[in-house]
C-alpha cells in the first residue's frame, strides 16, 4: 500500500474539528452527539480522495459556527468503528445524532453539498455564509454599475474563501467579458468543475458562444444599423448586428433584432434566428426579465 505524509490538519479553538481513535470514539462521538450533531470522517493516508473532502469538510464544519463537530478518524490505525459500521471505501462520512449514526455519506462531495448535508443536520438552509451572500450580492451590484474593479474585487475575495465557488466563478468570467477580454473569462470558467450544471456558469459559456458567433465580417453595428434602416429585411444585417450586440453584453437589444427576424420570416436561414434566440436566453439566464419577455414574445409569434 502505498505511504504518504498527508494528514488532514488540525484545529484548536473550540474543539469543533479533532483527531480521534478508536479509544476515544465514546466520549468524542457517542457521548458529544448528545449536544450537536457530530460527523466522523473516516480516511487513511493513503487516499487521493480524503485530501479533497477533509479540508472543505472542516471549511463547512467552521463555518456552521458550533453547531456541528468534526471528528476524523484514520482508519488503519483505528479499524474497530469503521469495522463496526461496515465502512466498505473511503472517504465515508457518518452523522452521529444521540449516539447514533443518522445519515451519511461516501466519496468527496461539492462545497455546496456538504452545505446541504450540514444543514440538514443543524436545522439550516444549508446555503452559502452570509459573508459570501454579501459578496455576490456586492459583486452583482459593481457590474450592473459597470465598476468592473469593484466586482472583481468581490468575486475573487470568494474564490479566497471557497475556491472554484460556481457562482463567484460565473461573476469574474462576466467581468473579463464586460472588458472585452474573452480568453481570460474562457480560462476563468476553468476554475470551475468542468461537469458543473450551475446556471450562471452556463450563462457565461452561453454569452461566450455568442461572442464566437459574432458576425457581419468587417461592417461595424452602425454600418449594419444603416443597411436595416434601408432595407427592413435585410435579415442577415439584422441577425450579425443581434452578434455583435449579444457579444457585448447587449442582450435585451440583441433578443428585439431576432425577434423580429422570426416575426418578418421565421424559417429564414433554417430558423437561425430562433436558434440564437435561445443562446442569447441562455446568456441571459433563463429566469431574467430578457429570456421572460423574449419567451413571451416569440410564442406570440410562432402561435399567432
Amino acid at each position: 500500500m502505498p505511504t504518504d505524509s498527508f494528514a488532514p490538519p488540525t484545529t484548536g479553538g473550540q474543539d469543533l474539528i479533532k483527531d480521534g481513535s478508536d479509544a476515544s470514539f465514546a466520549a468524542d462521538v457517542i457521548a458529544e452527539s448528545s449536544k450537536q450533531p457530530v460527523l466522523v470522517d473516516f480516511w487513511a493516508s493513503w487516499c487521493g480522495p480524503c485530501r479533497q473532502l477533509t479540508p472543505a469538510l472542516e471549511k463547512a464544519v467552521r463555518a456552521a459556527g458550533g453547531k456541528v463537530k468534526l471528528v476524523k478518524i484514520d482508519v488503519d490505525k483505528n479499524p474497530a468503528y469503521a469495522g463496526q459500521l461496515r465502512v466498505q471505501s473511503i472517504p465515508t462520512v457518518y452523522a452521529f445524532v444521540d449516539g447514533q449514526p443518522v445519515d451519511g455519506f461516501m466519496g468527496a462531495v461539492p462545497d455546496s453539498q456538504l452545505q446541504a448535508f450540514i444543514g440538514k443536520l443543524t436545522g439550516g438552509a444549508g446555503g452559502p455564509p452570509p459573508e459570501i451572500e454579501q459578496l455576490l450580492e456586492l459583486g452583482a451590484e459593481s457590474l450592473k454599475l459597470n465598476d468592473l474593479g469593484g466586482a472583481a474585487q468581490a468575486y475573487a475575495h470568494i474564490l479566497q474563501i471557497e475556491p472554484g465557488h460556481p457562482k463567484a466563478v460565473a461573476g469574474l468570467a462576466r467581468v473579463y467579458l464586460a472588458d472585452g477580454d474573452a480568453d481570460q473569462a474562457l480560462q476563468t470558467l476553468a476554475m470551475a468543475d468542468p461537469t458543473s450544471n450551475d446556471p450562471d456558469i452556463a450563462a457565461v459559456r452561453a454569452q461566450l458562444a455568442l461572442q464566437g458567433d459574432a458576425g457581419g465580417g468587417d461592417d461595424d453595428a452602425a454600418d449594419l444599423e444603416a443597411r436595416i434602416a434601408r432595407d427592413a429585411d435585410d435579415h442577415q444585417a439584422r441577425f450579425d448586428l443581434a452578434g455583435k450586440l449579444a457579444a457585448k453584453g447587449r442582450l435585451e437589444q440583441a433578443a428585439d433584432h431576432l425577434l423580429e427576424i422570426v416575426a418578418r420570416d421565421r424559417e429564414w436561414n433554417d430558423q437561425a434566428a430562433r436558434k440564437q434566440l435561445l443562446t442569447v436566453f441562455e446568456a441571459a439566464g433563463l429566469n431574467s426579465d430578457v429570456a421572460r419577455n423574449g419567451r413571451r414574445r416569440l410564442s406570440s409569434i410562432l402561435f399567432a
